[in-house]
Formats: C-alpha cells, structure tokens, sequence
C-alpha cells in the first residue's frame, strides 16, 4: 500500500528547556491515517500509537515515526537537528513536506 500526503505546518519547539522540535499534522491528515491504518494489518497499536513513515523535504529524505498526541488530536513528527540543519529550519518555520505511511499490508 503506497499511502503519501503533501502538507504545510509550522515547527515548534516542546518546551524552552528543550532542543526536540516538531510539526503537528493537520488534523484531516491525522484522520485520514487513522483510517488506512485500520485498513491495514498496522492496525495493532505498536509503541504508544506510533506510525512508521518515510518524510521528504526540499533537500532531505528521511524514515522516522509519528505519534499520535491527545491535545491536537492529531500526530506528531519529530524534526531531528540534523534534518534542521540540512534545511536551514527554525522554529516558527512553515514547513512543506511529503510523507509516506510505511503500512503492512
């Protein structure tokens, strides 16, 4: 199953103490995730809810996971400082991404 979506969101930084950085999903993203995850043998939750995807920027690709988070009821996706640096992000920035679910099925 080859299940990829285009979308824009800011990063932004969990707390002043920390350097994790993070885009949160727009939500009908996060809905329409949900809803090939039950189409597929993903559907058993593993590791607090995450989702295996492969992200592509402007000048970088890489595979890491999504994880869902209550307070957006959306998902997560963790920018690592080196992706940051490859792309000259900051936090605030609007970011243009592709991401691909990387489902069983």
């Amino acid at each position: 199953m080859d299940i990829h979506f285009h979308f824009s969101a800011p990063s932004w930084v969990y707390s002043a103490q920390s350097n994790w950085h993070f885009v949160t999903l727009p939500q009908h993203r996060a809905e329409e995730i949900k809803f090939f995850r039950q189409l597929s043998s993903y559907s058993k939750v593993k590791g607090f809810g995450s989702v295996k995807v492969s992200v592509v920027s402007a000048h970088t690709e890489w595979r890491t996971s999504i994880f869902p988070d209550k307070a957006s009821q959306s998902y997560l996706l963790p920018i690592k400082a080196a992706i940051r640096k490859a792309e000259n992000w900051s936090a605030g920035d609007i970011i243009n991404l592709e991401l691909r679910l990387l489902l069983e099925s």
